[in-house]
Parts: structure tokens; sequence; C-alpha cells
């Protein structure tokens, strides 16, 4: 695996936001408030309408986008006119300086569950709330796809190719997400050098049509790729580019693929060609937009792999999580800190920072997500603690490597009642409990 390009040699992210986040910081500083300390929570309201379980994904390209956060040359020239000459000399000397705790990446969330609590000065801390929203918003939408599609391939490997159906940005970060949530590889080349996520991928019906033949095209294949490529058998006839693949390849052609038809029924005939051809160990992949009911409906058939594109780059249905960031307190005069909340209707907010907990029972199932106000009881054994440091003083301590986030991944499903592999849409696979005062 490649290693990923380090957080300094990353852009300035500080545009990455919206025009009111300056205005308001400059009103603020007006009014002597933008030095108050704040505590503001990002955190769901409610999961996507029939997801049991969201994934947690974007920590670590939202603390590259902190640590780039900083408003260059570039930056404060295209603010001229938005902002007073005053602001943006502030916002030239711009540093976040507070701390950051959230559920670490991979981990599963539940509706309210605080996944990131930002500590700061107001003027701090409110100008990170677009870009942190941007990420984790898009990128754990991505990873709680991918994760329900693991599920359903029931330990077949997953490859993410969706790159031509989504922002060429924002298919390298879908990349990331779906490695964090158990995919094995992408065919994306920008997610490898940047995020290190294996890249695989071999040939399209373009290069087939190119050629007179299907077996000039498959011969050309194999003898630069070797015979463990795997043959796109379905621009003509599949069952003769089957007996053409291994004609070329011998049985110990690699895998060939499949892009189009009845995808169950063209398998179950290809493997059985195949086990003729004396090819038994040659694997069949499938793609063509599946999402997780294909998969889950494909999962008698004999599939050994699965290609996944369009349904997973869009969240499967739901392309983004409907995180907020939301002020939950604030230094008051007498220099205690206050819980503020939002009460409007279908939108309102609890006040008070936030500690979180995954309740287990004795056998180490999840029984509930408990979030608190207040100072988290001590640990009883039972409930594990959700919340890790990420910045502290302004300094990221909380980066860790890719791999570390796919394992807990892991961990955490393996720690829910069974019904999170349920495909079918209903109720969070744990309840939310609120505890505190």
């Amino acid at each position: 695996m490649t290693s990923p390009r380090h957080a300094s040699s990353h852009p300035s992210t500080a545009l990455l936001t919206d025009h009111y986040e300056l205005t308001m910081v400059q009103a603020a500083r007006h009014s002597g408030t933008a030095e108050r300390r704040s505590v503001f929570e990002l955190f769901p309201r409610r999961l996507p309408e029939g997801r049991r379980y969201g994934v947690v994904a974007g920590v670590g390209r939202a603390l590259d986008a902190l640590e780039s956060f900083r408003f260059d040359a570039p930056a404060i020239a295209a603010l001229e006119g938005v902002v007073s000459a005053d602001m943006l000399e502030w916002l030239a000397s711009y540093r976040f300086t507070g701390d950051v705790w959230g559920y670490p990446e991979g981990e599963v969330y539940l509706p309210h569950s605080p996944l990131l609590v930002v500590e700061g000065s107001f003027a701090e801390a409110v100008l990170l709330e677009t870009v942190l929203l941007s990420i984790y918003n898009h990128d754990s939408a991505i990873a709680s796809a991918a994760s329900r599609m693991v599920l359903a391939a029931g330990g077949r490997p997953c490859i993410e190719m969706g790159s031509r159906r989504t922002h060429e940005q924002a298919a390298v970060a879908a990349a990331r997400a779906a490695y964090v949530a158990g995919f094995d590889a992408t065919s994306n080349l920008a997610a490898r050098q940047l995020h290190g996520v294996p890249s695989t991928g071999t040939a399209a019906h373009s290069f087939t049509l190119l050629h007179d033949s299907e077996s000039e095209a498959f011969t050309a294949q194999v003898e630069t790729l070797g015979v463990g490529t795997t043959l796109l058998v379905d621009t003509y006839d599949v069952r003769e580019a089957v007996r053409l693949a291994v004609e070329v390849a011998g049985t110990g052609l690699g895998a060939v693929r499949l892009d189009s038809g009845d995808l169950g029924l063209v398998a179950r005939e290809v493997r059985e060609q195949l086990d003729q051809l004396g090819a038994s160990a040659t694997r069949i992949v499938v793609t063509s937009d599946l999402d997780e009911h294909a998969i889950a409906a494909l999962a008698a058939a004999p599939v050994d792999a699965y290609g996944v594109g369009t349904q997973l780059v869009t969240g499967s249905g739901h392309p983004t999580c409907g995180f907020v960031y939301k002020l939950v307190a604030r230094e008051g005069d007498d220099g205690e800190m206050v819980s503020v909340a939002k009460r409007s209707t279908d939108k309102a907010s609890i006040g008070g920072r936030k500690y979180a907990l995954r309740r287990r029972s004795a056998l180490g199932v999840a029984q509930a997500e408990v979030v608190g106000i207040g100072t988290a009881p001590e640990d009883d054994g039972d409930d594990r603690a959700l919340l890790v440091p990420l910045v502290e003083g302004g300094v990221v301590v909380g980066r860790e490597p890719l791999d570390a986030a796919r394992a807990r991944h892991r961990a955490a499903l393996a720690e829910l009642p069974r019904a999170v592999t349920m495909m079918s849409a209903g109720e969070p696979v744990v309840p939310t409990v609120f505890e505190g005062s």
C-alpha cells in the first residue's frame, strides 16, 4: 500500500465555508462576544429513513482540513468587499487554538450521537462549521451505504468503482470512506495516492471493441497483465466469450466479469461452464448498478466479488446524513458556562456539553447509545466511552492510519445486535438514551 500524502501539503481550506460564517464573526467582534468560550456539537437528529445505524467517516480528512484552515493571501484577496478591513486583518492571523473530541473514524453512530464536540472561542469554532459538516455529511453517507453493502456481501470482496458517477474530488473521498467501511479496493488512483487505498482494474468494453476480435483483445490483456487478470465477457455473447477466455488464458484464468443481464442467472451459467472447462478456480466478478439489496439478492449465486459504483457514491439513496453543527454551551457574563439550545419546531437541539457511551450487555452486545450532559459516570465495565481527543490546544492528536479505522468498524459492527444485518427498513438497531442533568 502506498503512503498517503501528509496534511501539510494540503491547500488552504478556509474558503470552503459559507459567507455568513464570516459576517457572524465580524458582528460578534463588534458586540464583544466573539471571544466567549463556546462549545459546538456536530450530531444527527435522526438516521436517514429506514436505516438502522450509521458509520462515522471523514474524521481524518476533517483533521487535515482543520490543520489547513488558514486565510492565506489569495483567500484574503478573495474576501475584499465581503467583510471589513479590520476583519480581514483578523482572519489573516486566524488559527484554531481550541480542543476537539469526537467519535473515532469507523465507529457506528445513532440518533443524537455527539460525533464532534468543538470547544474554543465562538469566533474560532464557528468558522469550522461548514467544512466540518461538508466532510462528515458526505463521507459518513458513503461509509454508511458501504457498510450495508459489505454486510450483504457476506464476506465476498467489494470493489468501489463509482468515480465517473460523481464529482471528481467527491470520488476520491468516497473511495476512502468505502474503504473505512470494509470495501477491499477502489478503481480510483487518486485515492491510492492520497489515502493509500488499494486500487484494482483491468479493462472495459471499449478495449474489446478496439480489437478485430474478442480473442485478440483477450490475448493482448493476458500477455500484458498475466493469466491472473479479469476478462470482461459480456461485450458480445457471454458463453462464447467464456470459452475464448479459457482458451486464451488457460484454466488458471483469474476471473471473468459480468456487467449486464440477470446477474444471478448468468453467473450460474458461467460457473457451470467454467467448471466444465476445468477453470474451477476462476472467480466471477459482477458489476452493473448494484446496491445492498441487489447484492443480498445474489447471496445464493456463485459470485465471488462485487464492483459497486453509482449507488455507493450517492449513498444508496441517502447522499447526506443530515448532520448539524450547533452551539450547545457558551460562556456567560460571570465566566461560567451556560447551556444553550435551539427550540424551534422539529429542529430542537439539546443544550449542554455531552458525553457518549455505548451500553453493552454482559455478553458484550450493544443495548443503548447513552448520551449525557455533564460529567460522564465512572466506567462500570459495561459502558464503552465513545468520545476521544482529536485536537488539543489547536494541535491535531487524533490522526491514525486508515487501517485502524477499518478495524474499528469491524469491531463496532460485531458489537451490535444481529438485526444490524437486516437490509429491510427499520428502526435504529439500539435506542438512544439521555442521561445527566
